[in-house]
């Protein structure tokens, strides 16, 4: 890439960054390829579980992102132009997140939300009964970030800042890390857990396996070594004031 090229690259990424609509249709676009990505990787499934967890994994994915630019740009310092999208990053992880919903209701548990908590209906008693215990505990953690993720999404917006005060915004926005680990947890539940019971058939192990693994460690590492380094500027920062307070006149 020549000199020019790269300013031109440069400005047009300027541009973007400061516009609202087109940072929206920059994280739908980078949604969009996910979306093709995933659901490639399981297309061999039914087309209910195939889409399901296509829109799953793209919402994984943008949140991944949200939780950990902001990080990176610490050691990255040209990441710190893209700090902006991670407001629509996080929308649009909740639009798929929604979707995602959507499909298991309609599709896996066919509107029936006893079964969505892992009941199932026993025709001999005429009641429901207890089936599934990991399948209701993930799926009320996914429920748990469906909701908070919801909430992050309809704060994520320069009228909610001037609402709730930048105080009152910020603590609700901190409910990001909270959101990741729910994430992660009914992520992880689904991919390495749900299939190993014994009444159940085991497919083929899921190929995104590894990577789920690589992501949150990726993710884990980041924010500790951001940690590590903000607390070490800041031990710096204290130690040159004193040193200065307590310097000879």
């Amino acid at each position: 890439m020549t000199a020019i090229e790269r300013t031109e690259a440069q400005l047009l990424l300027r541009r973007i960054v400061r516009d609202a609509r087109l940072r929206h249709l920059l994280a739908a676009a980078i949604g969009a390829g996910f979306l093709a990505l995933f659901a490639a990787v399981h297309a061999s499934w039914s087309p209910m579980h195939r889409w399901n967890r296509a829109f799953g994994d793209v919402s994984l994915m943008l949140v991944a992102l949200s939780v950990g630019i902001g990080p990176l740009s610490r050691f990255v310092r040209p990441v710190v132009r893209v700090l902006p999208l991670r407001r629509e990053l996080g929308i649009h992880g909740c639009l798929y997140a929604i979707v995602h919903t959507a499909i298991i209701l309609v599709g896996w548990v066919e509107w029936d939300l006893m079964r969505l908590f892992g009941f199932e209906w026993h025709p001999q008693i005429r009641e429901y009964v207890m089936f599934q215990h990991g399948f209701a505990l993930a799926n009320a953690v996914g429920l748990a970030a469906l909701g908070l993720v919801i909430l992050l999404a309809a704060t994520s917006s320069d009228l909610a800042v001037g609402l709730l005060g930048a105080s009152g915004w910020k603590f609700i926005q901190m409910g990001v890390l909270p959101l990741w680990w729910l994430t992660v947890a009914h992520v992880g539940y689904f991919l390495f857990i749900h299939f190993m019971s014994f009444h159940r058939a085991t497919p083929e192990p899921n190929p995104l396996q590894m990577w789920f693994v690589a992501l949150v460690l990726l993710v884990l590492s980041l924010r500790s070594a951001a940690y590590v380094q903000t607390v070490r500027l800041r031990s710096q920062a204290h130690m040159a004031n004193a040193g200065s307070k307590n310097a000879p006149v």
